[in-house]
């Protein structure tokens, strides 16, 4: 089946071939449909505005003052973000009760002002503290692999991924604190990418990390992801050009991100680096050692724990018990690190950054599997022990990115009837060109 693009639909609309009314009907006809999983993914849908605002920019298109080529297209908004008028709620029931945004958030702003279509807020982790994809609040969408059974779709950006999966919007706006556009991304067969943070300003997003969050867009190829990114970080569009495989010099590193792969993932990455290898990149396998250190900073909660408390350390007075407590066991550790613990972790995380980038420095890109594990099912994420290990499986490797303050990408690399696997490709924060590039260049060979 076609699906379509950011840059086919721009086409479309600028051939007269189809109507920014049409996509936006379409998108909610699949929202509405009882078999979907539309009441899953979306947490509000906005069908009057969404439905205005089409006609709006068909008006416009038709008088030749179409923001951008992007204007019409419908696209979802996780929940994390303030839109005028609304209530933010992050997936939780905690903030019911709070009053609607007085603004967008800047990211939002941004899409509106370039003409996208907000048709609506996608379900997520509550308060986007988890990798896996679950809420016991609003539901959990089925992810890609096999529905029938119904594997967890990732997280945090869970209805993200699915909403463009299922075509009920045609690009997504996430979060990124430790893989939430990718490892959705991942696990939907679709791309996710997460930039250098201070690209995209957070402002206007409920927080999780203010140290680790990255604002990133969830889409079905490289380009909407790079036209996506260029509109959040408030840069002109550019036409992306491919970078050609042969002499990519890529880096697998053995430390860490290769460890207790599931044997599917193993098999799938495996398969695609002999691919990439044949095709003439440069591809090394090297150590890198100062990755060793994440789990050391990360064993009293990390950075995520400690600023997640601080802003829901009187919330979680007032409703602890509303929260899913999957989420707040996590957030609480937070309330056991002392000042000290925290001010220890900022040279060690200076050095970090600093001892990684030069070793990979040689290299185009590193790359890995996104995620370690292959989606696992909804049924077995009841037992909180196979949760936790499958969350942190889930997070690692995508994890290791935000730590250096870098930039990655995942691109689906599965083979059809095969359990969706990402290939994350990531360099040092600052090279999102780059990244972009690279993955243009890869997408079309190593795709399933």
């Amino acid at each position: 089946m076609f699906a379509p693009t950011l840059a086919s639909l721009a086409a479309d609309l600028a051939a007269g071939r189809t109507t920014s009314r049409k996509l936006v009907e379409d998108c909610l006809a699949k929202i509405a449909d009882p078999k979907g999983e539309g009441q899953r993914v979306y947490i509000h849908v906005d069908k009057d505005a969404a439905l205005a605002a089409a006609d709006a920019m068909d008006a416009l298109r038709k008088a030749k003052a179409a923001p951008s080529r992007f204007a019409g297209i419908p696209i979802s908004i996780k929940d994390l973000f303030d839109i005028k008028g609304q209530v933010t709620r992050a997936g939780s029931r905690a903030l019911d009760d709070s009053a609607p945004a007085d603004s967008d958030a800047p990211a939002v702003a941004r899409l509106r002002a370039a003409g996208f279509i907000l048709i609506g807020r996608t379900n997520m982790v509550e308060f986007a503290y988890s990798g896996i994809g679950t809420n016991p609040h609003y539901g959990t969408p089925k992810g890609a692999w096999q529905r029938e059974v119904g594997h967890v779709p990732g997280g945090s950006s869970s209805g993200a991924g699915v909403s463009v999966l299922d075509g009920m919007a045609h690009a997504a706006l996430g979060t990124d604190t430790g893989g939430s556009c990718r490892i959705p991304a991942a696990f939907n067969g679709i791309v996710g990418y997460k930039p250098t943070q201070r690209r995209v300003p957070l402002d206007g997003a409920v927080p999780l990390s203010f140290t680790l969050d990255s604002i990133g867009p969830l889409a079905r190829s490289v380009a909407c992801c790079a036209a996506m990114d260029a509109v959040l970080a408030g840069e002109p569009d550019f036409e992306l050009t491919p970078r050609a495989i042969k002499g990519m010099r890529l880096a697998i590193p053995t430390t860490i991100a290769m460890d207790e792969l599931d044997p599917i993932v193993a098999e799938v990455f495996e398969r695609t680096i002999k691919l990439l290898t044949e095709k003439g990149a440069l591809i090394e396998r090297i150590e890198v050692t100062a990755f060793n250190d994440i789990p050391l900073m990360s064993s009293k909660g990390g950075f995520t724990a400690a600023e997640s408390f601080a802003w829901h350390r009187e919330l979680l007075t007032a409703k602890g018990d509303v929260y899913d407590p999957r989420v707040s066991v996590r957030i609480a550790r937070g309330e056991a690190m002392t000042a000290a613990d925290y001010i220890d972790l900022l040279p060690m995380r200076r050095s970090l950054i600093a001892r990684v980038e030069a070793t990979i420095a040689p290299y185009d890109a590193l790359v890995m599997p996104t995620c370690a594990i292959a989606p696992p099912s909804i049924a077995d994420m009841a037992d909180d022990k196979v949760f936790a290990k499958k969350n942190l499986m889930a997070l690692r490797n995508c994890t290791l990115i935000n730590m250096i303050d870098g930039c990655a990408i995942s691109l689906p690399i599965s083979r059809k009837n095969e359990a969706p696997v990402g290939l994350m490709l990531a360099a040092a924060g600052g090279n999102d060109r780059r990244i972009f590039e690279l993955a243009a260049g890869m997408e079309a060979v190593i795709s399933g």
